[in-house]
């Protein structure tokens, strides 16, 4: 999900030029854009916006809140780190690899899930994740794929010179895997769905076997939040009223269960099979105590070195701590003085409160 080196090179450009932008943040703000794309975890967005519920929660704080979709995520990401959009849902990894290798530091809002088994490596007429040997895999290059792929040649004792990679569009790996040359892809949900409904298709390993490290997120800059701390809550708000009624066992959760995956091209029984490869975190104590947890710095950590290691975290960087990334305790891994991104409990915790009042 995240660009090549090239497109990142263009967006670091972007984000200079755009360095103005930075400065309109600093000023009080009424109207706020968050942009996001169609992934499982995701859709509660679009849902919340259609419905009246983020124009809810905006009103209470005498805000606007525009909610942008993207059919490009790699697009979404671009705009953001250019100062066009004041939040965005991203990855852990993609926010550090583009937006903070660009300067712009970010706070993560919302930690919305992690991968179960959404994002998955799949061999064509294979079933041992040891075939993958000396075989081409497409998979959108840079992106969560890519670690996940990375993560499961470790688990083998493979490293990724033991295959080719080819870099490959989410939008076409779907019909490339129906082509007789392609016989291994990485990639995720809704396309691993689709691609697992053929019958030589076999999910060999998948995000279930490393829980936690690729997580979804709302984010904001923080510069905005810190002299909008409204628009924080208004985001918390409105996804944690959204989970309250997409997680229940009721008519206006299955509608909006439904609605969510028609959305996102798919049916019901669809979007549910998703859901439960997606370990969402439906309240705001469940997201807290993921933030607050041990193994996040750990995460941490081995996502930056996959990031240092493929040379995104910018030409000069001389180790995968040379952007910071502070925890909930105060803790920081790299760089205190280059923090890129900030996971607090703050409007989370926000959140919480106001559902017991």
């Amino acid at each position: 999900m995240l660009p090549t080196k090239k497109l990142i090179s263009l967006c670091l450009s972007a984000a200079l030029l755009f360095g103005a932008a930075d400065a309109a943040f600093a000023a009080p703000k009424k109207e706020f854009k968050l942009a996001w794309s169609i992934y499982v975890g995701w859709m509660p967005w679009q849902w919340a916006d259609e419905t009246g519920i983020v124009k809810k929660w905006a009103d209470k704080y005498g805000i606007k809140i525009d909610v942008v979709q993207f059919n490009d995520y790699v697009e979404s990401i671009n705009q953001y780190t250019a100062g066009a959009f004041d939040a965005l849902t991203v990855t852990n990894m993609d926010t550090v690899a583009v937006p903070a290798v660009g300067g712009v530091d970010s706070t993560a809002v919302i930690i919305g899930d992690f991968s179960n088994g959404n994002d998955a490596v799949i061999l064509k007429d294979k079933t041992s994740l040891k075939d993958v040997k000396g075989q081409k895999i497409n998979l959108v290059q840079f992106s969560v794929s890519h670690y996940l792929l990375a993560r499961a040649l470790d688990s083998i004792g493979l490293k990724e010179r033991d295959v080719t990679v080819v870099n490959t569009s989410d939008a076409d790996i779907a019909a490339a895997f129906a082509t007789p040359d392609v016989t291994a892809v990485t990639t995720w949900n809704p396309i691993v769905s689709e691609i697992l409904k053929r019958k030589d298709a076999h999910n060999v390993f998948n995000s279930s076997q490393i829980p936690g490290e690729i997580m979804d997120l709302a984010i904001a800059n923080t510069k905005t939040l810190e002299d909008n701390p409204d628009f924080g809550k208004a985001l918390a708000g409105i996804w944690y009223e959204t989970m309250a009624i997409m997680s229940a066992n009721t008519p206006a959760g299955e509608a909006a269960r439904e609605a969510m995956g028609k959305a996102s091209g798919t049916d019901l029984a669809g979007f549910e099979s998703q859901l439960k490869t997606t370990r969402m975190f439906f309240t705001p104590g469940d997201a807290m105590a993921f933030a607050k947890g041990a193994a996040l710095p750990k995460t941490t950590k081995l996502v930056n070195e996959f990031l240092f290691e493929h040379g995104l975290l910018g030409d000069n960087a001389k180790s995968a701590e040379v952007i910071g990334v502070k925890f909930p305790d105060g803790s920081v891994f790299g760089d205190p003085n280059k923090i890129g991104l900030r996971f607090v409990t703050t409007y989370m915790d926000s959140a919480a409160a106001a559902a017991k009042n």
